[in-house]
């Protein structure tokens, strides 16, 4: 049962929220893994999640911990895993569920902010070409016949933009194959580690993006050494752990660096101040923080910043966009029929 559900895809982050908080309570409530697994089974909704819980209490039969009944099912990511281990051990299981429970939480929002701003300007940019393929294939046919009763043709200009759409339409089949490999590339992509990283580091150079992947990556980082510290580990173990939840290219090398200049002697906040992975109010924040022992409060506020700094830097990208894609689409269209009507009316007037 647990290889099959391994056949199914990662948990989203909204599920493994929802997860963790179900199971945060009951643990806190004193009941053992295996009776709160019991529970969730009970109260669940649909075939699906009882099939993956049925799996996983399967395992805590057997006498197996909570995070290997977890990894058997391969549905749940190894971080998150190698973070309730800990918990086990350590006796503060309840703790790293909250953690965990927020980090997803901060997470999907994020994800929700990066999807608001690729999805709008692509629904424009579609809009866009399906009124201009209107007009290219649809009105502009019929003028030509207007012009050809009339005795006349056409500008250059317009005749050049139907011929263009004839051959669009002519390859019509090959367009439409391209953009629905490219889409079941994406979607592939996105379901291995290395698609991931790969779309984010596509994401990261684009010059649009560049800035909110930046925020971005900086603000999962600080989630995520929030979680970390806030579950009983070091900072060392904390960056390790951390940095395998940043997709980030350049960020993963600043983490690197980080931890180059921490062997060598410097303190966490020092190494994030000289590789810029935070600001320098943010770091000086933070060297607070771990003076007065609330490091990983101070790391929480610092990644609600970056949410609130993402949204914003959304926010006014779109702001920029929409005005942008509409104005294009007007000076196109204007053009395109300018480029007919001009014409036209000279000759009426002429006939007039």
């Amino acid at each position: 049962m647990a290889a099959k559900d391994s056949t199914r895809g990662a948990l989203s982050a909204s599920e493994l929220s929802a997860f963790c908080a179900q199971l945060a309570l009951i643990t806190k409530a004193g009941i053992p893994a295996q009776e709160g697994i019991s529970i969730m089974m009970e109260d669940a909704d649909d075939a699906r999640t009882r099939e993956l819980l049925q799996s996983v209490l399967d395992k805590l039969e057997e006498g197996e911990p909570l995070h290997s009944g977890l990894a058997q099912t391969g549905r749940f990511p190894k971080y998150m895993l190698d973070m309730i281990g800990i918990g086990e051990q350590s006796g503060r299981l309840d703790e790293v569920l909250d953690s965990l429970t927020a980090y997803y939480e901060r997470s999907q929002s994020i994800s929700r902010s990066v999807k608001s701003a690729v999805t709008y300007p692509l629904v424009m940019i579609a809009i866009m070409v399906v009124v201009i393929g209107i007009l290219i294939g649809k009105v502009l046919p019929v003028f030509n016949q207007v012009f050809q009763q009339l005795g006349s043709e056409m500008s250059a200009f317009a005749q050049g933009i139907m011929r263009f759409g004839e051959v669009l339409s002519r390859y019509s089949a090959v367009i439409i194959g391209v953009i629905l490999g490219l889409t079941a590339a994406w979607l592939i992509l996105r379901r291995t580690a290395g698609g991931r990283a790969f779309l984010s580091g596509l994401f990261s150079s684009f010059f649009a993006t560049r800035r909110i992947a930046a925020k971005v990556a900086a603000g999962r980082f600080a989630s995520a050494m929030s979680m970390m510290l806030s579950s009983g580990l070091d900072v060392d173990q904390s960056l390790d752990m951390a940095a395998n939840l940043v997709d980030d290219i350049k960020t993963q090398e600043k983490i690197s660096r980080m931890k180059q200049q921490m062997e060598q002697g410097a303190s966490f906040a020092e190494a994030l101040l000289e590789t810029q992975l935070f600001s320098s109010v943010y770091a000086r924040m933070i060297t607070v923080g771990f003076k007065t022992g609330s490091a990983d409060a101070v790391m929480k506020k610092i990644a609600d910043r970056y949410e609130e700094e993402i949204d914003e830097t959304i926010s006014k990208l779109l702001g920029v966009l929409e005005p942008t894609l509409v104005a294009v689409l007007s000076v196109i269209v204007g053009m395109i029929l300018l480029s007919v009507m001009l014409p036209l009316m000279g000759i009426m007037s002429s006939i007039g």
